[in-house]
């Protein structure tokens, strides 16, 4: 029913509509997308699309971020607007600003904030006003990097197992690092153990993949001797040092479609990811290293997305106040320019 209310509306509107969905939504939602893809392909697409009407099937940080970028003649839409991010919601932008302020003050330090695009749109404000800008688990190596070149220190905020991951990858020494407590406001953290730092780590994380535990890849390492164990680097450092690669979304697509048939892969991300790659690659056997649904991507339905495309003329869309989207739309631009 939902379905054939969704293609009509499709055939109604044509180019003029654009459906995009993130690869950990349902496939009752997938199978009617235009554009799928992880946070940065999808960001990247927004301003060649043609269609007027962009419904961002996500949670309301990939919405709000489309909204962002998206040209004068574009409105975006989600079809649930209470399909948040709880690990976005770790970073507050009064608090980051209040945190960051801070520590620019009394560590004399030029501290450049670099915020994972898992943020809501006013942090991504705090970042472009800071010189900063923000990143996906596809190019934290890269924008890292590039934090790191303009100033003396960066803040990356909030995902503190992105942030150890890639500070691995790149070799940043153990001791300049600092989780950082921003309990009691940020009242509690050390400024004297920090101005000695050069990465600073908001103690963000993502309830999908902290739940996944070292323990499952040591028993299906025992089960499946020769399997290979590929992992998302939001996933605790102590996964990602046991597994044999770890990536984004598009990573762990590529890891899976590029390997011999007949090779057995343990995928730890979100669940609705790793049974979709299952159906794709039926030469593969590919198992999920444990259960993990999002519930806030479970929130986009195939009935919301009908309801919304019926009603799309009048319709409330994602839109921010020029006072945030202008610098937030600096901070994603410098990514985006970077990552060309």
């Amino acid at each position: 029913m939902y379905s054939d209310i969704i293609a009509d509306q499709k055939n109604k509107y044509g180019k003029r509509l654009a459906i995009l969905g993130h690869h950990y939504q349902s496939d009752e939602i997938i199978k009617h997308t235009d554009l799928k893809g992880d946070s940065l392909e999808l960001a990247r697409q927004i301003e060649k699309l043609e269609a007027e009407y962009i419904v961002f099937c996500g949670v309301h940080f990939m919405a709000e971020s489309a909204a962002i970028v998206r040209r004068d003649d574009q409105k975006v839409y989600i079809p649930d607007a209470g399909a948040g991010c709880v690990m976005a919601n770790m970073a507050p932008a009064w608090l980051v600003d209040k945190v960051l302020t801070r520590l620019i003050a009394e560590t004399g330090k030029k501290i450049i904030p670099l915020a994972y695009v898992n943020t809501p749109a006013a942090v991504k404000t705090v970042c472009g006003k800071h010189g900063g800008t923000v990143c996906t688990s596809a190019n934290a190596e890269k924008m890292l990097r590039w934090a790191q070149d303009q100033g003396d220190a960066v803040l990356f905020l909030p995902d503190k197992n992105l942030a150890l991951n890639t500070a691995d990858k790149l070799g940043i020494p153990a001791e300049k690092r600092m989780i950082l407590n921003v309990r009691s406001e940020g009242t509690q953290i050390d400024v004297a153990e920090a101005r000695d730092k050069d990465l600073l780590i908001w103690p963000g994380l993502c309830a999908i993949h902290q739940r996944f535990k070292l323990s499952q890849i040591e028993k299906f390492r025992t089960e499946y001797p020769d399997c290979k164990v590929v992992v998302h680097p939001e996933c605790p450092p102590e996964l990602v040092r046991a597994a044999d690669g770890a990536g984004s979304t598009s990573y762990l697509i590529k890891y899976v479609e590029e390997a011999p048939a007949g090779t057995t892969i343990v995928v730890g991300t979100e669940t609705n990811l790793v049974l979709r790659l299952k159906e794709i690659f039926p030469d593969k056997e590919i198992l999920p290293l444990g259960t993990s649904y999002c519930s806030n991507m479970a929130k986009i339905t195939e009935k919301k997305l009908a309801d919304l495309l019926q009603s799309l003329e009048t319709a409330s869309y994602e839109d921010v106040s020029d006072e945030i989207r202008e610098p937030a739309r600096i901070a994603l631009q410098r990514m985006l320019d970077v990552c060309k």
